[in-house]
């Protein structure tokens, strides 16, 4: 009797186990898998997520290019346009700004030294306070070339992590529908919706994570650009005020 029962026990257990293995093969778990068993919302959400992946990619991408090209012509022109100037060469110091037009030091000097040779070359009271205003209006639109595209980077690491946390509710809802319409309750049932829950949980901040620390970086750099642009404003000035005295 007893050995009767631990064989029907033994039984209904393999029974489970095959059940269970039958329904995990079911949902799943490599990534093409996992996209045939989400619903189209799921999917929806991932697209969404897959876009701002590259949208993301492409800002970091131009950015650092452009941050790079920036410094490096920075460098050699400010040593350039220091000795032009120290020569009293105005026209030398406008070419050489001219043949580093991706230097954020030489659009902001380039104005300063335009407006300055539109006055005739005199250094009045009146030019000096002219210059001094075209550069800062070069200033302010040169940080608005720094920072183009940081505020995407800003936006996707704040709302990547709720679009993939939208994907997390959807999964969960689609596998309480399963267990409702198949009237399982076993973890098989449930694979599939909680699979989609954290692909999406973890693809929403796989895709924040990077573009709120190069949103950091980037904001940093454009902040140490400003403050060389801040510092030749500054020395431009002084130039031209001294420029005055030998009048």
């Amino acid at each position: 009797m007893i050995l009767a029962q631990l064989a029907h026990f033994a039984s209904h257990s393999v029974n489970g186990l095959a059940f269970l293995q039958d329904e995990g093969q079911t949902a799943g778990f490599s990534p093409i898998q996992l996209w045939m068993n989400m619903g189209w919302l799921v999917r929806c959400v991932v697209f969404v997520l897959f876009i701002e992946s590259i949208w993301s990619l492409a800002v970091m991408i131009d950015r650092y290019l452009y941050f790079s090209a920036a410094r490096k012509q920075s460098r050699e022109f400010a040593p350039k346009v220091a000795g032009a100037l120290k020569e009293s060469k105005l026209e030398e110091a406008i070419k050489i700004a001219d043949r580093n037009k991706k230097s954020h030091l030489a659009e902001v000097v380039t104005a300063g030294l335009q407006e300055f040779r539109a006055s005739s070359g005199t250094a009045t009271d009146e030019t000096i306070a002219s210059s001094g205003r075209a550069l800062e209006r070069a200033e302010a639109i040169v940080h608005a070339k720094l920072k183009r595209g940081l505020s995407v980077l800003a936006t996707i690491g704040a709302t990547a992590p709720f679009v993939g946390l939208l994907g997390t509710v959807i999964g969960i809802l689609h596998a309480f529908q399963q267990i409702a319409t198949q009237k399982i309750a076993g973890i098989g049932a449930v694979a599939g919706g909680i699979s989609e829950a954290l692909v999406t949980t973890a693809f929403g901040l796989f895709v924040a994570i990077p573009a709120v620390m190069a949103f950091n970086y980037f904001t940093g750099r454009v902040e140490s650009f400003d403050v060389e642009m801040d510092n030749s404003s500054s020395e431009l000035v002084d130039y031209f005020i001294k420029q005055s005295h030998k009048r």
